[in-house]
């Protein structure tokens, strides 16, 4: 399977997205699940560029700076593997000042009406 390679997802931090607003801290910086859901929507992007609807199955990343709300912030999500329907991303968050976090990330490739069906029973 022939896949692109990288993608990337710009944001501008706003207040809904603070470790406040996601009840995952007591500051007004940047969340970490809000940074995490930046690196998934690149990663699901780049599949659904593809023609290609997914899943996230696994996520495992470091939060390793802080930053404020109005920072101009981008994920990147860079395919690393793809074994059948399983694609392995390397992820990555930036602000002006440099990285803010990284991990990796797994996606399971699917048919979006077989799956819902499946969770319709």
């Amino acid at each position: 399977m022939e896949i692109k390679n990288t993608f990337r997802v710009d944001i501008v931090v706003q207040d809904c997205d603070t470790a406040i607003a996601h009840k995952s801290g007591g500051l007004p910086v940047y969340a970490t699940p809000a940074m995490i859901a930046l690196m998934e929507n690149a990663a699901f992007t780049l599949l659904k560029n593809e023609g290609k609807d997914s899943v996230g199955t696994e996520m495992n990343v470091k939060h390793t700076r802080a930053c404020l709300v109005g920072a101009k912030v981008y994920a990147l999500a860079e395919v690393v593997s793809v074994n059948g329907n399983w694609v392995n991303f390397n992820v990555s968050a930036f602000d002006e000042k440099g990285e803010i976090g990284s991990g990796v990330h797994t996606r399971y490739i699917i048919d979006s009406e077989k799956f819902m069906a499946k969770l319709n029973k």
